[in-house]
């Protein structure tokens, strides 16, 4: 026992002595990590905003694919790769956009919310795929609103959604609804579109998708994990080596032990090797075919957010439901879909603890309702706005041309905001004087 104390006593005469050498030590990741969240956000405020909005032709005959084109040159924003001193030393993070689907009494907007610096590259994009449509700088349209929601007057209802399955997985894409017959055409947006259509005075719903490019340096791996997953159903066998400098100290003793009867083998080396190949079946073959499409696309880190409000006094989430229907329209069972953020959503489950405490559901579900605003108001890209790590969905350029475009022909949705009529310019060779 005298052993012990003289240990402990030993111990901490240390720290009396170090403590000035040990404690910044387990403080400076601390000091790190908040030090960045301040620059993060420091450079989050310093970035100037453009809401545009955009006026599409009464009869479009193009296909969402030409949506897809546009989001596919949003992707130019990438910076591939942010410089370690700006990165660290300024926050600079890989820039967002929102495009946002809005519908009120007053009709359907279609808006797109882009740092000043790429309105250009956006305008362009959508003028190159749709040249007959309008777009004009616009007043946020949730200034109309007030800055705390629910209040006494108005209520919310809403949840940020998210992939049910791994990132790989695609949802069902316009190429499902697409047909060579214009009659037999479906639109995925027609759906949405109808339901913003009908609705009442004071009454809005909003979806907002907001996406960031993701490359080889940023997060690419879904694609690789995808490859890999292939290569399960497929038959294929990969070797994984260890990583990192354990990694390849752990095969430089493996290769040495069997020096002797058996050359040495690194990974990398032989990267697969094909045994019999699988017979794949129906199902397998249309997997496989979705996963290889899904992964060749470029990607975006996506947030999805659904927002309904309506007047306290006449609040129904009927039409939440029926716009989260137009969504599950693109689930498939031996694939993806979308289902509401587990802590990002308006509702709570009832449970043994919310039948004892009533109050405790409903001051929750508050706080919840007026969270979600607030993410809504500010273009909130997740819970921590991009300040620290988390993960997000990623949807290809054909996820989100289907989830978000302009309407085609076969969309009759009446309070759509449309050009009423064709704009003409000036003959070529006009004398200005």
């Amino acid at each position: 026992m005298d052993i012990f104390l003289g240990v402990i006593d030993s111990i901490i005469r240390v720290v009396e002595i170090t403590w000035w050498i040990i404690l910044p030590i387990f403080l400076f990741p601390l000091f790190w990590n908040l030090r960045l969240i301040y620059l993060r956000t420091r450079f989050i405020n310093s970035i100037e905003w453009t809401m545009l909005e955009v006026k599409v032709p009464k009869e479009i005959f193009k296909t969402p694919k030409a949506m897809e084109q546009i989001f596919a040159e949003a992707y130019a924003s990438y910076s591939y790769g942010i410089e370690f001193i700006v990165k660290y030393l300024e926050g600079k993070i890989e820039s967002w956009f929102s495009f946002e689907l809005v519908g009120s009494n007053g009709g359907v907007y279609f808006y797109i919310r882009t740092p000043s610096k790429y309105r250009n590259l956006i305008e362009s994009a959508i003028y190159a795929q749709y040249p007959e449509a309008e777009i004009h700088q616009a007043e946020d349209y949730l200034d109309l609103l007030p800055s705390i929601l629910p209040n006494k007057i108005y209520d919310v209802w809403g949840t940020e959604i998210i992939l049910a399955k791994e990132n790989y997985y695609p949802i069902r894409t316009y190429s499902y609804f697409e047909e060579p017959v214009d009659e037999r055409r479906l639109d995925s947006i027609a759906a949405i579109t109808e339901v913003m259509s009908n609705l009442k005075t004071d009454e809005w719903l909003l979806l907002q998708i907001l996406i960031s490019p993701t490359g080889a340096l940023t997060g690419n791996d879904w694609q690789k994990e995808g490859q890999e997953k292939i290569n399960e159903l497929s038959g294929k066998k990969t070797e994984k080596g260890k990583k990192g400098w354990g990694g390849a100290l752990y095969d430089w003793l493996r290769n040495l032990s069997f020096a002797a009867v058996k050359y040495p083998d690194w990974p990398g080396q032989k990267e697969e090797k094909i045994a019999l190949m699988k017979f794949l079946n129906p199902y397998e073959q249309d997997v496989v075919k979705a996963l290889g499409a899904k992964i060749s696309k470029l990607g975006f880190e996506t947030v999805l957010r659904l927002v309904y409000l309506d007047r306290q006094d006449s609040f129904t989430p009927a039409n939440f439901s029926a716009a989260m229907g137009a969504l599950h329209q693109l689930n498939t069972a031996n694939l993806n879909s979308f289902k509401p953020h587990p802590f990002l959503k308006s509702w709570i489950k009832n449970n043994w603890f919310t039948k004892i405490f009533p109050r405790y559901k409903s001051l929750k579900m508050l706080y919840r309702k007026r969270r979600l605003f607030k993410y809504c108001r500010q273009r909130r890209f997740g819970q921590y706005n991009k300040t620290r790590p988390e993960k997000f969905s990623i949807l290809s350029t054909e996820e989100l041309a289907t989830v978000y475009h302009f309407p085609a022909i076969a969309v009759k949705a009446p309070r759509l905001r449309v050009v009423e009529a064709k704009k003409g310019g000036p003959p070529a060779g006009l004398p200005i004087e």
